[in-house]
Parts: C-alpha cells; sequence; structure tokens
C-alpha cells in the first residue's frame, strides 16, 4: 500500500526504514567489507527512497481524482477508485471501469471479476501485491454503461501519470475499451489480443509494450475453455517476455 509519508513525519518514518533494512543486510550477509556495505546501504537507501518518492507521487493523483470533477461521473459516484499496487510494478493491469462493487469499497477490481483476476495472477506465480491494478477511468458508470468518450479524455490523464510513474515493463489490457484507448484505435479485442504492441507514454520516452487480453468480466459471461485458454496464452507470453518462470 501506498506510504503517506508528509513533512517531517515523513524523515523520520524514511530513515527508520532505511536503518532497519540496513540492520536487516548486515545481519545477514556476517558484515561485508567496509566497501562493500557502504556501498550496499547507499544503495538500500536509493532504493527506498524511489519507492517512496513514487508512493507520494501515486498518492497526489489519488488525491487529484478524489477531488475530481471534470466529467458528470464525479457527482454520481460513491468512492473514486484511482488504483493500488506496487509502485515498482514490472506489470500493469488496465481494465475498463470500476464496478458495483468497486464504487463502494474504493478499490479496483474487487468483485467477481475481479476474484477471477486475483486467480488469474495467483496462476502466473505472482500476488496482487506485486502488481499495479488500476483502469480508464476512476468513476463507476452508472448501470456500469461503457465509458463515453468526453469521460475518456477528462480521466485519462489520470492514468497516464501513473503509468509515467511506476514505468511498468508490460501493461496488460483487460477487455476491448481499455485496448482500444491505450492503442488508440477501433480494432476489435479478437484481433488485438495475443500479440504485444506499444502504448507511447509521451515524447522522448520509449514504448511500454501492451498485451490485450480478454476481461475477466467477459470471461465470466462467456465462460468456456476456449476463452480460457486464450486468456491463459496470453499471459504466458508475458510472462516469457519478463523471462519468469511460467507455472
Amino acid at each position: 500500500m501506498p506510504l503517506e509519508l508528509a513533512g517531517m513525519e515523513k524523515d523520520i518514518d524514511l530513515n527508520k526504514i532505511v536503518r532497519q533494512h540496513i540492520e536487516m543486510e548486515r545481519f545477514f550477509t556476517g558484515f561485508a567489507l567496509k566497501g562493500r556495505s557502504e556501498t550496499l546501504e547507499t544503495q538500500n537507501q536509493e532504493d527506498i527512497m524511489a519507492v517512496a518518492e513514487k508512493n507520494a507521487e501515486l498518492e497526489k493523483i489519488a488525491g487529484q481524482v478524489n477531488q475530481c470533477r471534470k466529467c458528470e461521473l464525479g457527482s454520481l459516484r460513491t468512492n473514486t477508485v484511482p488504483g493500488e499496487g506496487n509502485p515498482n510494478a514490472r506489470i500493469m493491469f488496465v481494465g475498463e471501469a470500476p464496478g458495483a462493487d468497486e464504487d463502494a469499497q474504493g478499490r479496483p477490481f474487487v468483485g467477481r471479476a475481479g476474484q477471477l483476476l486475483g486467480k488469474i495472477i495467483e496462476a502466473c506465480g505472482l500476488k496482487r501485491s506485486d502488481v499495479f491494478i488500476g483502469n480508464i477511468l476512476k468513476c463507476r458508470p452508472p448501470e456500469n454503461r461503457d465509458p463515453r468518450p468526453d469521460e475518456i479524455i477528462s480521466c485519462l490523464p489520470y492514468l497516464q501519470k501513473q503509468i509515467e510513474i511506476i514505468d511498468p515493463e508490460i501493461i496488460v489490457a483487460l477487455g476491448a475499451h481499455a485496448a482500444r484507448t491505450l492503442l488508440n484505435t477501433t480494432k476489435p479485442i479478437g484481433q488485438l489480443r495475443g500479440q504485444f504492441h506499444e502504448y507511447y507514454a509521451g515524447i522522448g520516452r520509449p514504448p511500454v509494450k501492451l498485451m490485450a487480453t480478454y476481461h475477466t468480466a467477459y470471461l465470466l459471461r462467456n465462460y468456456s475453455q476456449e476463452n480460457r485458454r486464450k486468456v491463459w496464452e496470453d499471459m504466458k507470453k508475458v510472462l516469457a517476455e519478463l523471462d519468469l518462470p511460467i507455472p
């Protein structure tokens, strides 16, 4: 979960984390040579600082989402759903929009479709805490209708900024709306899935590989061994691309 750090408390908490991490490293490495130990301490501190900075940036975006009233969904929601997960995630899952359960809890993919996504992540040998999960829209459309163009235009910058901060190696676009929006295309999901595409995060930034696959809500509505196999084939390609073992 993102660290809630502010002002002096941020410095105090961060220094405490750094000290505890370094002490643990020293214990298990048996006090390595001084030069190596100092390098290790510096690297550890830099890594922790980087994560803290990412968390702070993601919290800032979440705060902006909470205050957002750019479209009518801002006055209809129960809770915003900015997204959650590992700020250093190698894989980022992006869906269409929150549903009723997500709107009630303020968390992405916690309903039946979210439970199925959790099983897919576990089948990959990962945990939800290893990845980052978000949506194109941060608020639930009424009756779970499709996102409207004006809503996408208003909300997409929040997701784009999250992608920029997290800098994942691969984005998994869940469903047609997420894939079409991120790839700026009108092709059907059946033509997009099963192969890597390139998502351009901004001028001067290298493209991020994107794998489109079926949304888990679609799998629940159209459950078959064939559709299940297709999604698993897509995820195996993601794991292979990251040099991760395929269970």
